[in-house]
This record gives C-alpha cells, sequence and structure tokens, in this order.
C-alpha cells in the first residue's frame, strides 16, 4: 500500500483551504486521465460489471435449465456453448459474473467496515483501547481463514450468498485495521486533530470528519484490495464444493465443470470462461489498484 498523499491538513500560503482542496482534486483528475494502468484496469471492470448487470435482462431462462442440446461447441445461438446436460454457459456465466460482484461487493465491504472500524477507533483512542483492539486483531490474524471457512459453511444448514459473504468478511478485516491503525496513529497526533478535540467534538465525528478525509486514497484502494480478496475466497470456497446450495457463480461453474470431466471431455468452452472472468477481474483490480497508487503519491506520479 501507498504512504497519505500530500499533508493532511496543510494549505498553500497564497490559498483557502477550499481553493487548495479544488486544486489537488483537479491535480488528481489530470493524472488520472493519464494514467494507462487506471484506465486499463477501471475499463476491464466496468466491462465485467456491465456484463453481470445487463447480461441477465436479455436471457429469458435460469441459467441452470436445460434448454438446448448437450455438449454443443459455442455457436450462433449459445454464444458459449453446453454443457453435458444442454445449460446455456453464457447464461451461467452472466448470472455467476453478477453473483460474483455481489460476493465481493459484501464479503469486500464487511471486512472494510470492520478493518476500518476497529482500526480508527484503537488508532485513536490509543492506551488501553488500543491494546485490546490490537490484541483481537492478532488473534483473528493467525487463525488459518480459508480452514476455518471451510469448518464453519461446511458444517451449516444454509450456504446461501449472503452467509457466505459474511463469513469472508469476518475473516478477512485483520490486515486492513492494522493498516488503518497505523495510519490514524500518526493523524491523532497533528494539530488540527487536537483542535477539534480540544473544542469538545465527539470521537466519531474527529474520526469522520478530520482523520478519515485525509486518508480516503488509501482507503479506496484498501476496499479494492478486500474486494479482490473475497472474491478469489468465494471462488476457492465454490470450487471445493462449499458454494451456495443451487446458486450460480464462476466458481460453481468451474467446480461443476471439474466434478463432470470437462477437461478429459476437451469441452474447454464449459472451464474457460469462467476461468478466465475470475483471472480478468482479479487481475484487473489489481491492475486498477496500481493505477491508484500512482495517481495519489506523487513520488510515482508519470508527468
Amino acid at each position: 500500500m501507498t504512504s497519505i498523499p500530500g499533508t493532511p491538513g496543510a494549505t498553500d500560503p497564497g490559498g483557502t483551504p477550499e481553493a487548495t482542496g479544488e486544486r489537488r482534486v483537479s491535480e488528481t483528475l489530470h493524472f488520472a486521465r493519464r494514467n494507462p494502468k487506471l484506465l486499463i484496469g477501471s475499463g476491464i471492470v466496468l466491462a465485467l460489471l456491465a456484463i453481470g448487470l445487463v447480461g441477465p435482462l436479455f436471457i429469458d431462462h435460469a441459467p441452470n435449465a436445460y434448454v438446448g442440446p448437450q455438449s454443443q461447441p459455442p455457436n450462433s445461438e449459445y454464444w458459449l456453448g453446453t454443457t453435458t446436460f444442454g445449460q446455456d454457459i453464457w447464461a451461467q456465466f452472466v448470472f455467476g459474473m453478477r453473483s460474483t460482484f455481489l460476493t465481493g461487493l459484501l464479503g469486500g465491504g464487511i471486512a472494510f467496515l470492520v478493518g476500518t472500524t476497529v482500526g480508527f477507533v484503537a488508532g485513536y483512542k490509543g492506551g488501553i483501547v488500543d491494546e485490546v483492539l490490537n490484541m483481537l486483531t492478532n488473534v483473528v490474524l493467525v487463525l488459518p481463514g480459508m480452514v476455518v471457512l471451510i469448518v464453519a459453511v461446511a458444517y451449516l444448514d444454509v450456504r446461501g450468498l449472503v452467509v457466505q459473504a459474511l463469513f469472508i468478511g469476518l475473516t478477512s478485516w485483520p490486515w486492513a485495521a492494522r493498516a488503518v491503525r497505523s495510519q490514524a496513529l500518526s493523524l491523532a497526533s497533528r494539530d488540527y486533530v487536537d483542535l477539534a478535540r480540544l473544542s469538545g467534538r465527539r470521537t466519531w465525528r474527529i474520526i469522520t470528519s478530520e482523520i478519515a478525509p485525509n486518508m480516503s486514497s488509501y482507503l479506496v484502494m484498501s476496499f479494492i484490495l478486500l474486494f479482490g480478496g473475497a472474491i478469489l475466497i468465494a471462488a476457492g470456497l465454490d470450487f471445493i464444493g462449499l458454494g451456495p446450495a443451487g446458486g450460480v457463480s464462476l466458481g460453481l461453474m468451474l467446480e461443476n465443470a471439474g466434478s463432470w470431466s470437462a477437461l478429459q471431455l476437451g469441452m474447454w468452452w464449459w472451464f474457460v470462461p469462467p476461468g478466465a472472468g475470475i483471472t480478468a477481474l482479479v487481475g484487473s483490480m489489481y491492475i486498477l489498484n496500481v493505477g491508484l497508487d500512482e495517481v495519489f503519491n506523487p513520488k510515482l506520479r508519470e508527468l
């Protein structure tokens, strides 16, 4: 992750804080438009998101319905072919892409909320509060996350997407909490934070109005990483047969393709699309994150 760009709370000698903020936003947008990694990464993510959101509107059958001839390669009627049961792989792909985005949003979002909350409170409060929250973070951090997820999901009667995302979020937040804590600990000693504290503002008001805005770029990149991590974890659970019962996702498509010997049968159109979709989505998020790092960090900017 990158360090916090600029000096929090600082203004130009010849301008107001509002004018300084506008100049910073304009400067950031200028470099964002010129950064190829940011443009490529965001373009791929938006394209895949459009497939997941718009694609299902043009499909008139359920993704797991038996609608065509069996084991058909891609053709004009079935764009990605069919499975050994006559299921439309294109329909599964677009519905699976939507489920994958939803899992990443929920799982990454939960991890982000928990991690940033713990990090901000620990970094700002310090003392015994910091020690207790840091101990809790370290305990969760050393737990084998995937093993915990496998055991928890395997013994649950309900394997819905929301339940899966909830467990992913509750086991993925510690590193974000530690990263946010280190930054909040530094910002909590700044003069403008001390002034806000002396004015009688509440803790959450100080965190949300004085500390968090100066970490906005850092927080955005943390969420992107958590989003991509949640997608990979969910795909791993789906691939070993612990995905949502009766649902559809890119990971479940890979699991079904493996279970029914698609590789041995030469049905590449069954396992290549979901694998390529997961790779493209997570890889583009990494590229997007690198681009944001170069835009927000003045030392990495390309003129």
